[in-house]
């Protein structure tokens, strides 16, 4: 964990004894389920809960060998989990390939070995693939960002099937209502604000 991460979390967690480890509830009929790890969840919620069709999001942790694993456990890279998004959604108001192009362009997915300020296995990014159509989708997608040569370097981001979610503790959930000023300041510092300037800039 960098020292920017851990001073803002310090404050998050002054006071906070709360914690979810439940696995997740049943999904309501009709609506389907994307995962996401695109580096510290803090940043990944946002973008999604602003979208047409998004019934719900929940941060947690996936793909590791450890059940229910805990924030601390996670940050020390030795669970094999990543940080994630799982996104409750209705296929009628939004498509899974427009929540990849959501993914896309809040992330760096050229980077092997976590997202901007984050280091660690725990911070790369990965699709979590749910069934075949979202397997085929997110390979599709994927080859069509490298084939668009808007990164220098190679698409690192994987694409794995989805794996045991485990929702992160209570006070992560909706860090960016929660706590609008330290999370601010982390997106910012962290870099990722600066490089989705850049790299969509068009947009």
């Amino acid at each position: 964990m960098n020292l920017l991460h851990a001073g803002i979390l310090a404050v998050a967690l002054a006071g906070v004894t709360a914690c979810c480890t439940k696995k997740e509830q049943s999904m309501p009929e009709n609506h389907a389920i994307a995962t996401f790890a695109g580096g510290c969840f803090w940043c990944m919620q946002p973008p999604y809960d602003k979208l047409p069709g998004v019934v719900s999001t929940t941060v947690g942790y996936t793909g590791g060998t450890v059940e229910n694993p805990t924030y601390q456990e996670v940050c020390e890279g030795e669970t094999g989990h990543l940080e994630v998004v799982r996104i409750v959604f209705d296929p009628a108001g939004t498509s899974y390939r427009e929540l990849l192009e959501v993914f896309w362009y809040n992330i760096d997915p050229t980077d092997l070995d976590g997202q901007f300020v984050d280091r660690g296995s725990q911070y790369r990014t990965a699709v979590f693939y749910h069934d075949a159509d979202q397997r085929r989708t997110a390979l599709e997608s994927k080859s069509a960002l490298e084939a668009s040569g808007r990164f220098e370097h190679p698409i690192a981001t994987e694409v794995l099937p989805a794996a045991e979610f485990y929702p992160a503790e209570e006070y992560h959930q909706m860090y960016y209502r929660k706590k609008p000023q330290q999370y601010g300041a982390y997106k910012a510092g962290s870099g990722r604000s600066a490089f989705i300037d850049r790299a969509w800039k068009e947009k």
